[in-house]
């Protein structure tokens, strides 16, 4: 899913090219036209990014979804091993009420149904563990994602900035796109160094 990049920078530069060309090519526009080409790029590359990290973070969201309905299989599981071995027990306690010694292997059943629920257990936490990894990765990703695309609208914005300036030639316009460029830079940085 990755963000699409609103403006058309195709467009876009042959607009500026135009300009300078139509302005006998004015160092401002040429200048104007380079940072808004190197904007686009990385916008470019931030909405790669962007659709990179919330892909592989849906993937984890995913397997750790796929995780926890594992672990709920094993609680079940675990559950009716405990009820097999409660019948167990009151089966014992039902012999023992009539004064007579229960049969050899229903102590053993018991003991057997206690065993594997310990087991089962186990499993359980494993899975859960696993879950809550999975999980905890995506959330890194997704927050990397949350920056990329806000560097993609910041570096949009820029373009559009930019666009501004090469059409009326006003260098503050043009310094503004610079300054929402830098941001969407200092953002992609932040992504980009990120654990994850």
């Amino acid at each position: 899913m990755p963000e699409e990049i609103e403006i058309d920078a195709d467009k876009l530069r042959e607009t500026i090219d135009e300009e300078v060309e139509r302005a006998g090519g004015g160092k401002l526009l040429r200048w104007i036209s380079l940072t808004t080409a190197l904007l686009a790029a990385l916008a470019a590359i931030a909405s790669l990014r962007a659709g990179a990290t919330v892909n592989e973070a849906l993937l984890l969201k995913t397997e750790s979804t796929r995780l926890q309905a594992q672990a709920s299989d094993q609680w079940a599981y675990y559950q009716a091993k405990g009820i097999k071995g409660a019948i167990a027990q009151s089966s014992i306690n039902a012999w023992a009420v009539a004064g007579k010694a229960a049969p050899a292997g229903m102590a053993a059943e018991a003991g057997k149904y206690a065993a594997q629920q310990d087991t089962i257990r186990q499993a359980a936490g494993r899975l859960e563990h696993q879950r809550d990894d999975k999980s905890h990765e995506a959330d890194i990703l997704l927050e990397q994602h949350h920056h990329f695309a806000a560097s993609v609208a910041l570096f949009q914005i820029a373009i559009a900035l930019g666009a501004i300036a090469a059409l009326t030639r006003v260098s503050l316009v043009w310094i503004g796109s610079l300054t929402a460029g830098a941001a969407g830079v200092a953002l992609m940085g932040l992504a980009m160094l990120a654990p994850g």
